[in-house]
């Protein structure tokens, strides 16, 4: 039978549960059919690109089906019928990876950030406004410029 791969966006407002007996009613009603559900993935609640019938996150789900072609224009009605599901896409592969699918691989929430420089001063730090030379990065130009100066009448003499 040909492989297939599923990913589809639930309404926000539904639990993770009932995104779960989503999965489950697809998986019954293709087992019905002389299908498997050979992988299932559950991606989170995530931020959609654009408004999708007044939503802006969605739950998304992956499913990796092995079912004939029949079983699946079937389980596409099925989904387009349900009010919880926003979109639902549907490939044909020619393997299911069983390793973990790039999107939970991918750490984006918690991946840190690098650092990014001294903290510029802030207007709150002691009560008065500094003015632009006084950040942290210029009072270290200043010191390596005035250590310069010091040492540079030394390196003129010794040049002579």
């Amino acid at each position: 039978m040909p492989l297939y791969e599923c990913v589809l966006i639930a309404r926000s407002d539904i639990t993770q549960q009932q995104v779960e007996a989503v999965a489950d009613q697809i998986g019954a009603q293709l087992e019905g059919d002389g299908g498997a559900v050979k992988k299932r993935e559950y991606w989170g609640s995530r931020g959609l690109a654009y408004r999708i019938k007044k939503n802006r996150k969605g739950h998304y789900m992956l499913l990796g089906l092995d079912a004939p072609p029949a079983a699946i224009t079937e389980m596409e009605r099925q989904l387009g019928l349900n009010e919880d599901v926003l979109r639902y896409l549907t490939i044909r592969v020619e393997q299911i990876d069983e390793a973990p699918s790039a999107i939970l691989t991918r750490k984006s929430d918690d991946r840190e950030r690098g650092f990014r420089g001294p903290k510029p001063a802030g207007r709150f730090d002691s009560g008065r406004r500094r003015g632009y030379d006084d950040r942290e990065e210029f009072r270290a130009r200043d010191r390596e410029v005035r250590e310069e100066e010091e040492f540079r009448p030394a390196r003129a003499e010794a040049e002579e």
